[in-house]
């Protein structure tokens, strides 16, 4: 006897209308949101400047069909490609996040909202020039930083209380989630055609964390937040032209979301959508590295002058960590390629207790092949701290704590160096925002000649000329 399932079309899931809401109508007027909306647009663009960088990255880029261009198109900063939006947003998000230098989101799941800056900047960019091909006004830069506040708001909110890595689920659904929501709302859809659009979004095919992991630990996850958020602009662009939508994508029994890939499990929401996550958000200034071993590197560097001239005399060494750490970036064995290595808490430890820093260049074969390296990778212990694991989730504080202590064969030690918050957290904003500009001068000086540096950068740091500033003009300031 087979059991009988009701037919008639069920109401929207409220996950589903409630992104729609926000996206729709809710209204950003906090003024701190703005301003690291534009820190992070600055920052994602440099971090992108700088995987150009890398041949490995730019092999991807580029039209599908080589010499194709796309009249009114999206352009990509710092290259000369005009694509067509979808396109577009892979090769912008393929290269902001190729170094793992952008900015994070830590909570039960984690990401890189700027990811999202992908789908937003094509799509913004391409309408703004067919608009201004026929006559109209182009979007302007305030638009981009609200749709990038909202993104953030989307992916930040969903990650808090959902895990989705204990399902075996890479975090870049969230991305094409977020990157669907806000993108149709740039191109003009109804709240009931973006629940259409999200839920394609939630029904499409997702990640596995495969890529992220030993012993597949890949390139992929360099470029799987670009397929996600170009992913996002077909999907929006299907539900604008008529594409019906899936209204139990999550809750629908046997078959939706919930119960294919969550466990049964509904997500589970800390607080509504507002503008917390980008006013929290965390920036990676100061290294490229898996943002769990932040803290650890700049503990690092604080012991290298103390243990630089004695690496052949330690014994043991100790990083004090919390469990996401641990169960994400605690490696042993061989390391395979770059993408190993940066999501290697001991490799990047070492690196920096060696050399004093650590730089993109540090995770290449070059610099791998150092035996001191794998040598002092062996003598390190990770240690869950308790306390480090409760104040990493606790929301007043969303800490990434570490500590790293230096034994020596003949007894002696170093001290514990701890370091709760790094120096992209809120609570460090005084102290990080100065290094972020000047990161993002750096990476302007790797592409552009002078005169085009100081008029990004006269543009890009005025909050007031920037939000007014169309956005196809903002672009063609990073053409080279």
């Amino acid at each position: 006897m087979s059991a009988h399932i009701s037919n008639e079309r069920p109401a929207p899931d409220q996950v589903l209308v409630d992104i729609a809401n926000y996206v729709d109508q809710y209204t950003i007027s906090s003024e701190e949101a703005l301003s690291t909306a534009r820190s992070c647009l600055i920052d994602t663009l440099g971090c992108g400047l700088e995987a150009l960088s890398y041949p490995a990255c730019t092999k991807l880029m580029g039209p599908i069909v080589p010499g194709t261009i796309v009249p009114h198109g999206a352009k990509v900063p710092g290259t000369q490609f005009q694509l067509d939006p979808i396109h577009a947003a892979f090769n912008i998000g393929c290269m902001i996040r190729w170094l793992d230098f952008n900015d994070t989101w830590l909570a039960a799941e984690w990401g890189h909202p700027s990811d999202n800056l992908g789908g937003i900047l094509a799509v913004a960019d391409w309408l703004s020039r067919n608009q201004v091909a026929s006559g109209k006004a182009p979007l302007t830069m305030r638009v981009v930083l609200e749709a990038m506040i909202k993104a953030h708001e989307i992916q930040g909110i969903l990650a808090l209380e959902n895990s989705f890595n204990r399902v075996g689920l890479d975090h870049v659904v969230l991305v094409k989630v977020a990157s669907t929501a806000v993108v149709a709302k740039l191109l003009g859809l109804s709240k009931e055609e973006i629940i259409n659009a999200v839920s394609l979004a939630w029904v499409d095919g997702q990640s596995l964390r495969t890529y992220r992991h030993a012993p597949n630990t890949g390139s992929r996850k360099s470029w799987a937040a670009g397929d996600a958020t170009s992913r996002a602009v077909r999907l929006a662009l299907m539900a604008q032209r008529g594409e019906m939508g899936y209204p139990s994508v999550l809750t629908a029994k046997t078959w939706g979301f919930y119960d294919v890939l969550f466990k049964g499990s509904p997500f589970k929401f800390q607080r509504p959508y507002g503008t917390y996550v980008m006013e929290n958000v965390l920036f990676k200034i100061s290294f490229p590295a898996e943002f769990h071993a932040q803290t650890a590197v700049e503990c690092a560097l604080k012991l290298h002058p103390v243990i630089k001239d004695r690496i052949d005399n330690i014994e043991k060494i100790t990083i004090t960590t919390h469990e996401s750490a641990i169960r994400i970036i605690d490696k042993k064995g061989p390391l395979n390629n770059p993408a190993d290595r940066d999501h290697c808490i001991q490799y990047m430890t070492a690196i920096g207790l060696i050399f004093g820093q650590l730089t993109a260049a540090d995770y290449e074969d070059s610099r791998a092949k150092d035996p001191r390296i794998d040598t002092l990778r062996t003598k390190m212990e990770c240690i869950e701290n308790k306390q480090y694991s409760q104040d990493y989730l606790d929301p007043e504080k969303r800490s990434i704590a570490n500590a790293i202590q230096v034994f020596f064969k003949d007894g002696s030690k170093t001290e514990q160096v701890v370091v709760e918050y790094p120096v992209g957290h809120r609570r460090r904003r005084a102290e990080g925002l100065p290094l972020l500009e000047e990161k993002f001068k750096i990476n302007l000086m790797r592409r552009f000649p002078h005169k085009q540096q100081q008029a990004i950068l006269q543009l890009a740091l005025d909050q007031n000329a920037l939000e007014n500033a169309p956005v196809n003009e903002f672009v063609d300031l990073f053409v080279i």
